[in-house]
C-alpha cells in the first residue's frame, strides 16, 4: 500500500527495521501487515520538513495561547498599578468583560508569536539537518542564529546579530541539555 508522494523508510522492507535509528520501530512483531505499514507511513510522516514545521507551530500556538492567558490574568492583580486602578474604579461586569477581552487578545497575540518561532525554527533546523545530513549540535545553534536573525532584521542589523547571538546560545544550551546522557 502506498500513497502518492510517499518514499518507503530507509531500509526499505522489515529487514531495514531492525532499530529505531533504521527509519522505524526496535518491534513490530504481533503486527498485521496492514499495521506494520501504517506505523512505516507515520514514521516517514514525522521525518518530513513540513509536518515538523506545522507540528512545532501549532504546538508553539498552544503554548503561547496558555502562556499568553496566564500572563494577562495577573496583569490586574493590584490596584497600585495604573491600568489596576482604572479597572477597580468601573462596575464588576465592566471589570470582567473588560479583563476577558484583553486576556483573549493577549493569549492570540502570544499565541500566533509562539507558534511562528516554533515553526520557524523547527523548519529551518530540519532543513539544515537535511543539507548537512547530520544531526547534532551544529544544526540547532545554526537554526537557532537564522531564526534570531529573522526575528530581529524588522528592528535592524545590529538586533538581528543580536537576536542570531541569544538564539543561537539558547538553543545551544537546550539541545546539550537535552543530549546529555541520562544516569541511572
Amino acid at each position: 500500500m502506498s500513497f502518492p508522494g510517499m518514499t518507503p523508510p530507509v531500509g526499505g522492507g522489515m529487514g531495514g527495521m531492525g532499530g529505531a535509528g533504521a527509519g522505524g520501530p526496535a518491534n513490530m512483531q504481533g503486527m498485521s501487515e496492514q499495521e506494520q505499514m501504517m506505523v512505516k507511513m507515520m514514521y516517514a510522516a514525522m521525518e518530513s520538513c513540513p509536518i515538523k514545521t506545522v507540528i512545532s507551530g501549532t504546538m508553539g500556538f498552544g503554548l503561547g495561547g496558555v502562556f499568553g492567558l496566564f500572563m494577562a490574568s495577573m496583569s490586574y492583580d493590584s490596584t497600585f498599578t495604573p491600568q489596576g486602578k482604572a479597572i477597580a474604579d468601573l462596575p464588576w461586569r465592566e471589570q470582567v468583560r473588560r479583563g476577558f477581552k484583553d486576556m483573549g487578545s493577549r493569549s492570540w497575540s502570544s499565541a500566533k508569536n509562539f507558534g511562528i518561532v516554533g515553526a520557524l525554527y523547527s523548519g529551518t533546523e530540519c532543513c539544515i539537518e537535511g543539507l548537512r545530513a547530520k544531526n547534532d549540535l551544529t544544526n540547532s545553534v545554526s537554526a537557532g542564529c537564522i531564526t534570531g536573525g529573522i526575528l530581529g532584521a524588522k528592528a535592524g542589523p545590529q538586533a538581528a546579530a543580536a537576536g542570531c547571538v541569544g538564539f543561537a546560545a539558547f538553543s545551544a544550551a537546550i539541545d546539550a541539555y537535552m543530549r546529555m546522557p541520562e544516569k541511572e
